[in-house]
């Protein structure tokens, strides 16, 4: 009898493959904590597996034309403004959140066995659909809601269409 394989066996091996690789990283990310394996199934649940550093790169955005100008609202819990910075760069506006949050203990022992400290950040960048006047661009935070308004500029070249003449 001849060994045969199905036109989905190379598949399956490289889905198998791909999956220890992801509960390999998983592992890494959580320090090996043997509280999160399934013994039912024998395998790490790294799809349950919470990644506060992978996580906290998501940050909702919402971009406005409000005719005369767009609003740019972001989604910064827990950030000041310090922790933020705003860019435009060519095209396109660029917002970054950095911020080092420390742990805080209930005892009232001075003397802690383990403090950690949570590092977050955010990045992102929205290609803006019009020119913007840069020196008007203003930016508040309030309530972890960062708002930027970007007056759009009067554009140089018309949406009028404009024949040129070949000599």
């Amino acid at each position: 009898m001849t060994d045969r394989t199905g036109p989905f066996d190379e598949l399956r091996t490289a889905i198998q493959r791909l999956t220890r690789r992801f509960e390999a990283m998983a592992r890494l990310l959580e320090g090996d904590r043997s509280d999160h394996s399934d013994r039912r199934i024998g395998r790490h649940t790294w799809r349950r597996t919470p990644i506060p550093s992978l996580q906290s790169g998501l940050t909702s955005l919402d971009l406005v034309d409000e005719g005369d100008e767009f609003r740019v609202t972001v989604d910064a819990p827990g950030y000041e403004a310090a922790d933020l910075e705003i860019r435009l760069t060519g095209p396109s506006l660029l917002i970054t959140g950095n911020r080092e949050q420390e742990a805080i203990h209930t005892d009232s022992s001075p003397e802690h066995a383990r403090t950690e400290r949570s590092v977050q950040s955010f990045s992102r960048q929205v290609p803006l659909p019009a020119p913007v006047e840069t020196d008007a661009v203003t930016a508040t935070v309030n309530n972890g809601i960062l708002t930027v308004r970007l007056p759009k500029r009067e554009s140089t070249h018309p949406d009028e269409t404009t024949p040129i003449d070949i000599e």
